[in-house]
């Protein structure tokens, strides 16, 4: 690799920007694909799957052996509340290579003691949040039930192209969910984004089986294809 398209390469990783190189294995040519270039390159769809699934690999395309070296940011997993659910999500994710981080301004919740090697943040979100530097590549999710902590949240989420936002919470609970957010700027676009009841429909009942379906659902929406997520 030339040392100037590895330098740009650096800078796009370094602002967490995704990448492909794609080599031609005969002759050794390479080209860099930037995020914003994806859409109207040649080869978009085998971007986009490679992209999707966080792999390299090898594809052939117009008779030609190529190889594509994704460098995709690794995902984080934003949990607010230090909840029994965290609990039990936060290792979870963790398993899964997410970088996950837990806000909650209930001291007594956020605790080493209850989340032992995670970054935990006892702040209120609109201080905890920012810092974060919440894009594209988050999962987001808000666990506590309390309005005075999770509604803030939301509302920075949807200004931060989150990949994934879910809230805890029954339908009934995520009507008024809705209209509290519509009456502080939300628009119907933004409600649209949150996954609520959170998690997929397996029957889950205890934190636990509630975290495996949050994580499966996240996963499906990181991975499948728009239409098959859905």
């Amino acid at each position: 690799m030339k040392l100037a398209t590895l330098s740009e390469l650096n800078a796009e990783r370094a602002a967490r920007r995704p990448v492909i190189v794609v080599t031609d294995v005969a002759s050794g040519e390479q080209r860099m694909i930037k995020a914003d270039a994806f859409a109207g390159d040649p080869l978009q769809a085998d971007l986009q799957k490679q992209l999707r699934m966080g792999k390299s690999g090898m594809i052939e395309a117009g008779g030609k052996k190529l190889f594509l070296n994704v460098y995709a940011p690794t995902a984080r997993l934003v949990i607010i509340g230090a909840v029994h659910i965290s609990q039990a999500l936060a290792p979870l994710a963790r398993s899964l290579d997410y970088d996950v981080y837990v806000v909650d301004p209930r001291t007594a919740f956020a605790s080493p003691e209850r989340f032992p090697d995670v970054p935990l943040f006892a702040d209120w979100p609109d201080v905890a949040l920012p810092p974060l530097h919440i894009d594209h590549y988050t999962a987001f999710v808000a666990l506590t039930h309390d309005p005075k902590i999770d509604d803030p949240a939301l509302l920075h989420a949807f200004q931060r192209d989150c990949f994934y936002i879910g809230a805890l919470g029954s339908k009934k609970t995520h009507a008024r969910r809705a209209e509290r957010l519509k009456a502080q700027g939300a628009s119907d676009a933004d409600i649209a984004k949150i996954h609520a009841p959170i998690g997929l429909a397996i029957g889950a009942v205890s934190p636990s089986e509630i975290a495996v379906a949050i994580m499966a659902e996240i996963t499906a929406t990181l991975r499948l294809p728009k239409e098959k997520a859905a």
